[in-house]
């Protein structure tokens, strides 16, 4: 099945921690969307959304996953608590259009900020993808603020620990 990551699960470290069968396939585009940090998350901080603007275009990834890990990604981004899984039709960087899901913010404070171990993760995917160098500066100039638990901080950017020989969003 095919998934649009356009937040932190588009760096591909970080998702095949949550769906280890997650292989990139292309760079995509949705349009008539824009990304913002608005979602509610468990730990009291913001993630991504997308919410409708035409005529703006949200930059991500499409990866194929195996069906029978779709429930570990639903469980890891609290499907039915704070986002819902959607359908959308996204344009493969080769000008085709593929049919994808999802998931769309239910729960959103506009006042959140996210983490920066969140931030780096979404900026991380951005640059390993190749997305458009002004969209890559606008995810740097997110606000973000750092995690009081330094411990989850750790954890989450050991992730990329492993990818170090790759290029990574400074």
């Amino acid at each position: 099945m095919l998934y649009f990551a356009y937040g932190s699960n588009m760096s591909t470290p970080r998702l095949r921690r949550r769906v280890p069968s997650a292989e990139p396939l292309a760079r995509a585009v949705l349009h008539d969307h824009r990304l913002t940090f608005h979602k509610v998350g468990r730990d009291g901080s913001a993630k991504c959304d997308i919410v409708a603007a035409p005529p703006h275009l949200v930059h991500g990834v499409v990866f194929r996953i195996e069906p029978c890990q779709r429930a570990a990604l639903d469980h890891a981004e609290g499907l039915g608590e704070g986002y819902d899984d959607i359908r959308l039709q996204v344009r493969m960087a080769d000008g085709s259009y593929v049919e994808t899901f999802a998931y769309r913010a239910t729960r959103t404070d506009p006042d959140l900020e996210p983490f920066t171990w969140y931030v780096q993760h979404v900026l991380r995917g951005a640059v390993e993808h190749g997305l458009p160098d002004d969209y890559i500066r606008m995810l740097r100039a997110t606000r973000a603020r750092p995690d009081p638990d330094t411990d989850r901080d750790a954890r989450e950017m050991a992730v990329h620990l492993s990818t170090a020989g790759q290029r990574h969003a400074r």
